[in-house]
């Protein structure tokens, strides 16, 4: 493999950072919030609360199968912060997350959320040192206070070591994930198009149809004159006459 760039290098860092650190930390912190051995009974009191997140569809019903298995077998904590993903803020909460220094979890969460969402929607594999050094400091700040001054060390070694052969593997899904991603974006725009046609062939149809029933209308109203001028027993010949 060809040696990376240093904005290709800060690419692949922060990916690493992303997918391997954060969720450890996000892991901690729920387990310290949420003791796995307490989490059934927690469910269990907390099932009208759950239940109303879910006729409100903030939970969809693969995340309630998670919470409440169908089988009855509780998945365990491990489960929850690999696959649900209940923790949903607005817009404008997260960008008042990443653009302000509030320190609190519900902070960090969000803050590393909006990261995780911009690096899925990178349009390439390479990142400038200016975003990456402040992207960085960010997260790896979020990921001290939820999993503690270890992981925070793990995030400033990840910053300098040197990405080696062991690395490959992560490179070659980073690169093979921006393919797939640059051919989904294009059969979306296809999509687009496609569905611009559609619409357009709709309102030329929806006009079309409008004049029809205005021809339609007319010819109604000509038919009820010719119906009511034949009930006159006099032929109109006549009656001029």
């Amino acid at each position: 493999m060809a040696p990376l760039s240093e904005e290709e290098e800060n690419y692949v860092r922060l990916a690493l950072l992303l997918k391997g650190v954060t969720p450890r930390a996000v892991r901690t912190y729920f387990d310290r919030e949420f003791p796995p051995t307490s989490l059934p009974s927690t469910l269990s009191t907390s099932h009208n609360t759950l239940l109303d997140l879910k006729l409100n569809r903030v939970i969809n019903q693969a995340q309630w199968n998670l919470l409440y298995p169908r089988n009855g077998r509780f998945c365990g904590g491990v489960k929850f912060h690999q696959k649900l993903d209940i923790y949903k803020s607005s817009n404008q909460w997260i960008r008042r997350a990443t653009t302000t220094r509030e320190t609190t979890p519900s902070s960090d969460l969000a803050r590393i959320k909006c990261y995780r969402n911009k690096l899925a929607h990178h349009d390439n594999n390479t990142i400038d040192r200016t975003y990456f050094n402040a992207a960085w400091r960010d997260i790896s700040n979020a990921v001290r206070r939820l999993g503690g001054e270890t992981m925070y060390l793990e995030c400033q070694d990840l910053k300098v070591k040197i990405l080696d052969q062991s690395n490959r593997e992560i490179i070659l899904e980073i690169q093979q994930s921006m393919k797939e991603t640059k051919e989904l974006r294009h059969t979306v725009d296809n999509l687009g198009m496609e569905l611009s046609r559609v619409t357009e062939n709709l309102r030329k149809l929806q006009t079309s149809n409008n004049d029809l029933q205005t021809s339609y209308n007319t010819l109604q109203t000509q038919h009820s004159k010719i119906m009511e001028s034949l009930k006159d027993p006099v032929p109109w010949n006549i009656k001029g006459i």
